[in-house]
């Protein structure tokens, strides 16, 4: 696939609200798997403090939405545990809603 086909697939999925595509595809599968190994399948975040922990996620540096054409880069790649992913996306965190508390929760 060239770059250009890359782009036009992406950005159409991105039209379509199917991201979601692209994250279950082979190709980025492949860089997925390349990163998790170039980190050591370490937190690279985690790492950077002085800590271990496993990374399970692989995040673009520049997005996908803005940057399609860096999102099979693994230079546009770094592997992170799930609370460091978590923080370079707060808005997904402010959708996922608290139980509500009433008089019979206390």
């Amino acid at each position: 696939m060239t770059k250009h086909e890359l782009v036009h697939w992406i950005n159409k999925l991105i039209e379509h609200r199917n991201i979601k595509a692209f994250y279950n595809s082979g190709l980025w599968e492949q860089i997925r798997n390349e990163s998790l190994q170039r980190d050591n399948n370490e937190c690279q975040k985690c790492k950077a403090k002085g800590l271990f922990s496993a990374a399970q996620c692989v995040h673009h540096v520049k997005h996908v939405r803005k940057y399609p054409e860096l999102a099979l880069s693994i230079d546009n790649t770094i592997s992170l545990c799930n609370s460091c992913h978590d923080l370079e996306h707060p808005e997904k965190l402010q959708n996922k809603s608290k139980p509500q508390l009433n008089e019979e929760r206390w």
